[in-house]
């Protein structure tokens, strides 16, 4: 009998990671799901018996390291981890709040640094296996009212590219994945349009292929908006600055 393969999800308890979670526990994965919200975790568990709750903070560096050998512990292998833990505050970052970048940077870019370390030697020595980050096509190039968040990504982002060279010599996938608009209780917080915004079901669809069939290094979607902000991403600052803001005139910031 074949054994399953595991998967670690941080940030698992909504949103995007919670899609993820299930999506991977349907198709009989086993699924160590991390969160802080304990709560949540266990509702997962209710929901499919593949889906295991590991609570965690990962401001926490010692219970990162403990969540990650604990899991290592009793399944005895973990094939891919998918950390996605992330906050956004759009009406604080209307205004300079060093308190709330501090905390941004502290979830988002930290947070992910503390679950890197806590597997970094593991999948160091065991030669195999797959790192995978959940960036955001907001570390692209800066937006308006997202200047913590997008710093946060964008240095998600360049750590996973500077990870994957790393990695390649020790046989170790690395992968990015930046996703557009999902519909997720962080989104619903912006009061603004978002273009071509989807569901977290269609998030999990797209990042459970680019994890277990493609090999690309990122996984972004959806494609005719990531495209377009990809050209975004190369123009010269100056036309960039021009159409941007000409789209802020219609948005109250």
């Amino acid at each position: 009998m074949e054994e399953k393969k595991v998967i670690w999800i941080t940030g698992a308890s909504s949103g995007i990671g919670k899609a993820v979670a299930t999506k991977f526990a349907k198709n009989g994965w086993i699924v160590a799901a991390s969160a802080r919200r304990e709560n949540l975790l266990n509702e997962l568990k209710e929901i499919n018996e593949n889906i295991y709750p590991f609570p965690l903070d990962v401001t926490d560096i010692d219970k990162c390291k403990l969540v990650a050998s604990s899991i290592i512990n009793q399944f005895k292998n973990i094939d891919i981890c998918l950390f996605g833990t992330g906050m956004h505050d759009p009406k604080s970052e209307k205004k300079f709040n060093l308190e709330k970048v501090r905390e941004i940077m502290e979830v988002n870019y930290f947070g992910t640094m503390n679950s890197i370390n806590s597997i970094y030697d593991y999948f160091s020595e065991k030669k195999n296996g797959q790192i995978s980050i959940i960036s955001s096509v907001a570390g692209y190039r800066g937006l308006p009212a997202a200047g913590a968040y997008c710093a946060s990504k964008a240095a998600l982002t360049s750590f996973a590219e500077s990870l994957n060279f790393d990695m390649q010599m020790k046989n170790v996938r690395v992968s990015l994945v930046s996703p557009g608009f999902i519909k997720t209780p962080m989104t619903d917080q912006n009061e603004f349009p978002m273009p071509m915004i989807k569901t977290p079901e269609f998030a999990a669809n797209e990042i459970y292929k680019g994890l277990t069939v493609k090999k690309s290094f990122e996984i972004h979607f959806p494609k005719a908006f990531t495209y377009f902000l990809k050209f975004l991403q190369i123009l010269p600052s100056s036309i960039y600055f021009k159409l941007v803001s000409k789209g802020m005139k219609k948005i109250d910031y």
